[in-house]
């Protein structure tokens, strides 16, 4: 019997460190590219006089997010540089060129999160690895939860926002106009549509 018992308490043991063992995963948004609820902008000062803007029109990524431990949450974004898009065709052709972008040898940039850190209950301390014209470094920045919840159509949505500044220079990109157009601002707008099991497949 004592035998029995020592087996059975083995057993639980065994069971119970396997139960506290297994890491529990931030729930996985897809960021909504299709429907057009997310958004990759930018900023730069042409000559320092004025305000150039645009965007990227092709992206794709995901975030993981749970609002009960928000310190797992990742973000991954994968943008493609020949979508720059200033509402400009000819000056858009410039700076995908060699002397800026240089699309054909660079055609993504990348943006992979290292660690999220919680500064109140929407907003945190992001950072994370920024991959531009062939080189990579590091983002300190801050992130802002815009809201989340249930949507018209029986899906979850969670939404953040991020703004930060690049110096081209940095990034190997030394063509400029001066250096008041040296500051990259981009702008970051992320509307995810959380993935669900279901029939023991990936819904998204």
């Amino acid at each position: 019997m004592i035998k029995v018992s020592i087996k059975k308490t083995m057993f639980v043991l065994i069971l119970s460190n396997l139960f506290f063992t297994i890491p529990i995963f931030a729930d996985k948004y897809r960021i909504d590219t299709l429907g057009g609820h997310a958004s990759v902008n930018f900023k730069i000062k042409h000559l320092g006089y004025s305000w150039l803007t645009g965007r990227f029109d092709k992206f794709e990524g995901y975030f993981e997010y749970d609002k009960k431990a928000p310190e797992k949450s990742l973000i991954k974004i994968t943008v493609k540089t020949k979508s720059l898009d200033s509402a400009h065709a000819l000056r858009d052709t410039h700076l995908r060129g060699a002397k800026y972008l240089n699309v054909k040898k660079y055609p993504e940039a990348r943006f992979v999160s290292n660690s999220f850190t919680p500064i109140d209950s929407n907003t945190a301390r992001l950072t994370g690895k920024l991959s531009l014209h062939g080189v990579t470094r590091d983002i300190d920045t801050t992130i802002t939860r815009i809201g989340g919840g249930e949507d018209p159509w029986c899906g979850y949505r969670q939404g953040f926002e991020t703004h930060f500044k690049v110096r081209l220079t940095d990034y190997g990109i030394k063509h400029s106009l001066g250096e008041a157009s040296n500051e990259l601002q981009l702008s970051i707008y992320l509307e995810g549509v959380k993935e669900s099991l279901e029939d023991g497949e990936v819904k998204k």
